[in-house]
């Protein structure tokens, strides 16, 4: 039994490709791992795309590259219109699969877009953007990311207040573990991680320890599954099914049900070849059924979870 639909929490195939070479609608790329006409004929599919921050830009260049990126997404999903709807909230997204299209949400990847400013935010929520990273790798004005020590600045910290108070959800993903305990001393609403893994499993410092998700799932968050081998396993060997296996079934341990969802990294790394395409990610759906993990289950991991979070309007 195929999967019926797929909901993705992170991809980079909008700012991932530069070239002029290359197809200037990177949402329907041939050459990408995710494009809109690879999606399986009969799935619905439901994208977050992400605007890109490269680190140690100055606030000007980060202001100007999500801007440049912004209204890339704005002309495309104009010219791919008979294939997607851009979407910000459930009903959005049911809207869309019920006319057979894609759905797609803006995100952002690096709170650098912010260039230091609060009043931005209000800026992305207009733009339609429903999920923020807080940092990338390094360090940015909210805080620092999984290569750095520091936590949260005070900037930071109230980025993610008024964050909540726009209606764009609070990403993890990338900050590392001060920067998360801060988060928890402030965050009133659930977040996300829209791409990792889990660390027991494998040791990379971008993964989320078990004290974190079982916070996480106390608190009802989402967690997005990683596809890229150094996050799946540790040994420097290419990742396969089974390596995504043990983390979900590690999560699953933890308390994760109903907060476990997918969150590929399309076009932001080199993904193992089992997992570098739609269509070989919407068949998890019989790999995991076939590990004995329960229908509804696998149906919750691959898209219900996700879906619901979006329901609740948090």
């Amino acid at each position: 039994m195929p999967a019926s639909a797929v909901f993705d929490l992170h991809c980079d195939t909008l700012t991932a490709f530069m070239d002029p070479t290359r197809c200037r609608d990177t949402l329907d790329d041939p050459l990408s791992s995710f494009a809109l006409s690879k999606i399986p004929q009969g799935v619905s599919w439901c994208q977050c795309c992400a605007i890109f921050i490269p680190d140690g830009l100055t606030p000007k260049e980060a202001e100007g590259y999500y801007a440049f990126h912004q209204r890339s997404f704005i002309r495309q999903m104009g010219c791919l219109s008979s294939q997607v709807l851009p979407c910000r909230t459930a009903d959005d997204i049911c809207r869309a699969w019920d006319c057979g299209k894609a759905a797609v949400i803006l995100t952002v990847e690096n709170g650098a877009a912010l260039g230091g400013r609060l009043e931005r935010i209000e800026r992305l929520a207009r733009d339609g953007v429903r999920m923020m990273t807080l940092t990338w790798n390094g360090e940015n004005e909210l805080g620092s990311g999984h290569e750095t020590d520091r936590g949260l600045s005070s900037f930071g910290k109230a980025a993610v207040q008024e964050l909540e108070r726009q209606g764009i959800l609070v990403d993890v993903s990338h900050l590392n573990d001060q920067g998360f305990q801060d988060l928890l001393d402030i965050a009133e609403k659930p977040f996300v991680a829209s791409h990792s893994n889990a660390r027991s499993v494998c040791g990379h410092r971008r993964n989320l320890t078990d004290w974190q998700i079982r916070e996480m799932a106390a608190r009802g968050c989402l967690i997005g599954l990683n596809y890229y081998s150094p996050f799946l396993r540790s040994d420097g060997c290419p990742a396969g099914l089974d390596d995504l296996y043990r983390h979900a079934a590690h999560f699953l341990d933890l308390g994760a049900e109903n907060c476990l969802a997918l969150g590929s990294d399309f076009d932001g790394a080199d993904l193992p070849p089992c997992l570098d395409s739609p269509i070989k990610a919407a068949g998890l759906w019989d790999y995991l059924t076939g590990r004995r993990i329960p229908p509804t289950l696998v149906q919750k991991i691959m898209y219900q979870n996700a879906l619901n979070f979006f329901r609740a309007g948090l």
